[in-house]
């Protein structure tokens, strides 16, 4: 019979409980018997959680013959004795109904209801599943290659995932039928479907991943205070360890790189920087501009500024490309950092920037500023191709600026 084959389909790999799905059959053939009979009091639904197998009950008192004042609730000796012949007034007489009594139109009606009911409820459980697993790493196969996103079937589950390309790294290059690793981003209920959004780009990604690498953080024995990351480019991931036996940064590296290796190649060669977490801030502002060799550091505590003051061949290295050192060590440690060029040592004379405010705009000096170029000297000690490539000035901003510095001393 239909109806029950449509069980038997359903009930078969579902993630939903057994219970829960006998339930739904049996308020299904409720409906229909209410429909039928007015009402389901004097019937049994039992259904067989092993195959499949559906009985429908009717249930009446034996009374009398001529004494049935309500056929539904009661049949007479005589009709009982047609069912079974040991049967006696006053016992109750169970009369098995078979389904084909309700009518085709009638069955496939509560077909659809059932699959509607079921496909519902596996939506819910599929919702609840991944809700839980926020933040857990996933393993699927990419299926499906759209513009915006990416569908992939997990691994586990056999369940979509969605991977949009805001997402994915920078340099991700995925075709049908790839592997793809990611972390449970979010999920969300649209038009009443469960959408399991994945994601690549996500700190929490590469917190998961160091936790699968490195057995002492999944131990406990080491604990990732925070991680910040351009995606694709640059990491910094404080940790730290209650054991002063063990050297949280070189158990998160590994002998010669083994364990972090395997993440920076997972991350599109991201450099990762690990460092140790401190409470003493004016520390932990110098391992977060690693590799840069911090001289001096200035803080104001009250504004979270901090001011940096290094060698003149460590700013590079503190500003990182494109800014991303720099960036990230103020993520990390919660400060804004100014990198301030320490005084010339072959004592030659120099002009802060903030002297050139009449001639050159706001907005140029501060760009100047972020790669660490606080004087006028240090802007001359670039090249003007360095000048246009670390900063977002235009060609001409950057010639007019290397005009007015050059011109401050010659008049000299």
């Amino acid at each position: 019979m239909n109806l029950i084959e449509s069980f038997s389909e359903f009930k078969a790999g579902k993630s939903i409980d057994r219970p829960t799905l006998v339930r739904v059959l049996e308020d299904v053939f409720r409906t229909l018997i209410k429909k039928k009979y007015g009402s389901d009091e004097n019937f049994d639904v039992i259904v067989n959680t092993t195959n499949g197998d559906l009985e429908l009950w009717k249930v009446r008192e034996i009374v009398p013959d001529g004494e049935v004042t309500d056929s539904i609730k009661q049949i007479s000796i005589s009709d009982a004795h047609q069912i079974d012949e040991d049967y006696d007034v006053g016992e109750e007489c169970y009369e098995q109904i078979d389904v084909l009594e309700f009518g085709r139109r009638s069955i496939m009606a509560a077909r659809q209801t059932l699959i509607s009911r079921i496909m519902e409820l596996e939506k819910d459980e599929v919702y609840r599943k991944y809700k839980d697993r926020i933040g857990n790493i996933v393993i699927g196969e990419i299926s499906q290659i759209l513009r915006k996103e990416l569908l992939i079937m997990d691994d586990a589950t056999g369940n979509e995932l969605l991977l949009p390309r805001s997402e994915m790294i920078k340099g991700d290059y995925f075709r049908k039928g790839d592997i793809v690793k990611a972390v449970i981003k979010k999920v969300e209920l649209r038009n009443n479907n469960p959408v399991i959004v994945i994601s690549r780009t996500d700190s929490l990604f590469l917190e998961k991943l160091m936790e699968q690498e490195v057995p002492e953080i999944e131990d406990g024995l080491i604990t990732i205070r925070d991680v910040v990351r351009i995606p694709g480019v640059r990491a910094k991931v404080s940790v730290e360890s209650y054991d002063d036996r063990i050297d949280p940064v070189g158990a998160c590296v590994g002998m010669k790189g083994s364990r972090i290796h395997g993440i920076v190649r997972e991350l599109k060669n991201e450099n990762i920087d690990i460092v140790n977490y401190t409470g003493n801030i004016n520390l932990y502002i110098q391992r977060a501009l690693t590799p840069a060799k911090v001289s001096n550091i200035e803080l104001d505590t009250e504004k979270r500024r901090a001011s940096v003051y290094l060698k003149s061949d460590q700013v590079s290295l503190a500003i990182g490309k494109s800014g991303s050192n720099i960036k990230l060590a103020s993520k990390l440690t919660g400060y804004e950092i100014d990198v301030f060029r320490e005084s010339d040592e072959f004592g030659l004379e120099d002009v802060d920037l903030d002297e050139f405010t009449d001639e050159i705009e706001d907005w140029v000096l501060v760009e100047l500023k972020n790669i660490g170029c606080d004087t006028a000297r240090s802007v001359l000690n670039l090249s003007r191709e360095e000048l246009i490539r670390r900063t977002d000035l235009e060609d001409e901003t950057v010639d007019e600026v290397l005009r007015i510095l050059n011109a401050e001393f010659e008049e000299d």
